[in-house]
This record gives structure tokens, C-alpha cells and sequence, in this order.
């Protein structure tokens, strides 16, 4: 396990330089209209009290549900992303998460000021997993597995609009007093309640 990387760390610096009431509580999922190379994206907000809470980050890549190459609509689960074998949960690098204080991630445990990795194993009838890892600063692929700090289940839902693009989100819960990541694409969306450890 690695301390914050010195581009972790910028990003980070960056992001909280913005008040949590300039931020919305949960990003617009967009909507790809174009194909082409996966824009990369850093999301951010403050889980708890604004002042005592703390900020949850994510940098992610963002592919299309369009081919880059031949323009044509793709399934997703299943098919880009198969069932039952580790995913990235993006494009690129690898998804990466850091809290300024411990989280509680589903009964695992992150340490506050340590980057981790996160990445999905999807599954088609079973429940499908959040995998967070030490394997920091590597590229996303091949996923490694010896690594894991812990795997949780997520919940899964259907949602009525088609998402085109992978989209994470990060908010509050206002139900638990903790926090949510949300994971959407295609007409699925994965979710995992977590809480701020004091």
C-alpha cells in the first residue's frame, strides 16, 4: 500500500479548493452523443458535515457505450463487461479512490490520505462485487487480484433512462448519515452505501 501520489494529491488539493455548496450533491449522467477515445473524469464531494465531514474522491475513465471505431451502439453488461470476471470499472488507468478519513466500505476498511483501487466483478444471477486494492499505479489492465483488501456485494437496480456513458457518483446518504457510490451504464445501476469512520 502506497501514500498519495504527488498527482493524487494535486487532484485532490484541486477539488476540495471548491465549496461543497458549489457542488451538486450528484452529477447529470451524460449522455455520449459522439464516439471516440474515453474522456477521464475526477468526482468529489464532502460525505457528513461540511466542516468535520470528509471529502471522498474519484478518478475514473468514462468509455462510451458507442464503438470509438465503427460508431455502433454496444451491450454492455454481459458482453463488454462480462459476467463474472474483474473489470476495471472504467477505461485507462485504473479507477482510483481517496478519503480524507477512513471509510467504511461495506465492512471494509480504507485508510484516510491512501490512494486505493476499485474494480467490479459483475454478476449475471448472483450478486455482483466492489473489489478495493492496494494495487496502486498501474495501468487497469490486467486486473489484479492478489491484492485485494476486500470485496462487498452491491445492490443492483434497473433505471428507466439509457445511460451511454459510464457514469460514477459520489453523495450524501441522508438515510444512513454516510455516504453512496453510484455506478451507471447502459439501463443498470450498482450502488454501495459506506460510512465515515471517527
Amino acid at each position: 500500500m502506497r501514500k498519495i501520489t504527488p498527482f493524487l494529491l494535486l487532484a485532490t488539493l484541486l477539488v476540495s479548493s471548491v465549496s461543497a455548496a458549489d457542488q451538486p450533491a450528484m452529477p447529470a449522467p451524460k449522455v455520449a452523443s459522439s464516439g471516440g477515445a474515453s474522456p477521464h473524469e475526477t468526482i468529489s464531494a464532502v460525505i457528513g458535515d461540511r466542516r468535520t465531514g470528509s471529502r471522498v474522491t474519484i478518478t475514473y475513465g468514462r468509455p462510451f457505450s458507442k464503438d470509438p471505431k465503427t460508431g455502433a451502439m454496444r451491450k454492455i453488461w454481459g458482453t463488454l463487461v462480462p459476467w463474472e470476471k474483474a473489470w476495471r470499472l472504467g477505461s485507462d488507468e485504473a479507477t482510483t479512490i481517496i478519503s480524507e478519513q477512513p471509510l467504511d466500505l461495506g465492512g471494509v476498511t480504507i485508510q484516510g490520505g491512501v490512494a486505493y483501487v476499485l474494480y467490479m466483478v459483475p454478476s449475471e444471477n448472483g450478486p455482483s462485487k466492489l473489489a478495493i486494492s492496494t494495487h496502486i499505479g498501474k495501468w487497469g489492465i490486467p486486473v489484479d487480484e492478489t491484492k485485494d483488501l476486500g470485496r462487498v456485494d452491491l445492490k443492483k437496480d434497473a433505471m428507466d433512462k439509457q445511460i451511454d456513458e459510464l457514469t460514477l457518483a459520489v453523495a450524501n446518504d441522508p438515510a444512513s448519515g454516510g455516504g453512496v457510490l453510484k455506478i451507471m451504464w447502459e439501463t443498470t445501476q450498482y450502488s454501495l452505501a459506506f460510512a465515515v469512520k471517527k
